[in-house]
Parts: C-alpha cells; structure tokens; sequence
C-alpha cells in the first residue's frame, strides 16, 4: 500500500491544454484523483484562466496543497507570439494548418524575451532574443519587417543590439 498522502506538501502538475476550452477530464482525473481533487471541477477553473489563449495549446501549473489548487498558465514562446500577432480567434476543430504571417514589432519580441528569460537556456539577453527569433521562424512571421533569420544574423555579427529593459 503507498504511503499516506501529507495534506501540508505542495505538489505541482503540469498539463497541456487548450485555452479557453475545459481540459479533458479523463486526462485531468488520473493525475489529481489520487491528490483528493475533483477533475470537472478543475477542468472548469483551467477553461477560466485560459481564456486570453483561447484556440492555442499553452501549459497549465496546477500547485496542490491542502486539496486546494491554484491554476496557473505557463505559456511558451510560441504561443505568446501567436498572441502578440492578434490574429481572429478561430476554431481549432474546422480551421487547420493555419499560416501565421504577420508581422510583430522589436519591442513587442523584447517584451517576449522578457516574460521568457527564466526559462531560458541562454546565458544573455541577447540569446533569450535569438531563441525567439528562432520560434518566430518556425511560426512563419516576421520582425518589424524583417526576416527573423536576418535578425539573428545580425546579432551575432554584433550589428544589432538588444536592450535588456
């Protein structure tokens, strides 16, 4: 038989889902069953605080401690990017393979860079910059007008600085 469960632990859960739609329970119920906590009950609470990413996969922190858990969202690069090109809400389950080429400015990529720093392996800020860049490749927009590829070819010739705040 496993241990007794301390109420006083703080245990983290992290899952992906969908914003602004209830994360699926058979998914949610292995996870926190065992922790004393109702799935759909918390499956309505992560649809609350996922509503500004609505249509886009971001990762959810739930800290559990005394059978009460507070929601969390811990969106990645991709997905704040996607945010920053204020595109139409859509819905995932009609509209597929969605190109995202819009445009986002420098500041709004610095403030990226910003609210991603510590949960990036660089070492600087120009770096937490580049790997950015790198996602905005891989979403398909581009820079204040530029081609990301350019940007980061131009950082790390040293042609282009980044301010740190």
């Amino acid at each position: 038989m496993p241990p007794k469960f301390d109420p006083n632990a703080v245990i983290y859960v992290y899952l992906r889902c969908v914003g602004g739609e209830e994360a699926g329970t058979s998914a949610l119920a292995p996870k926190v069953g065992p922790l004393g906590l109702s799935a759909k009950k918390l499956a309505g609470d992560i649809a609350k605080k996922t509503t500004s990413f609505k249509g886009l996969r971001v990762t959810v922190k739930l800290t559990v401690q005394n059978r009460q858990a507070q929601v969390s969202v811990v969106p990645s690069a991709a997905a704040l990017i996607i945010k920053a090109l204020n595109e139409p809400q859509r819905d995932r389950k009609k509209v597929k393979h969605v190109k995202h080429d819009g445009d986002i400015s420098l500041d709004q990529l610095y403030n990226i860079a910003r609210e991603m720093k510590e949960r990036s392996m660089a070492r600087d800020f120009s770096g937490t910059v580049r790997e950015m860049l790198g996602t905005c490749v891989s979403v398909g927009c581009t820079v204040g007008g530029e081609n990301p590829k350019d940007l980061i070819k131009k950082i790390q010739e040293g042609k282009h600085e980044c301010p740190e705040k």
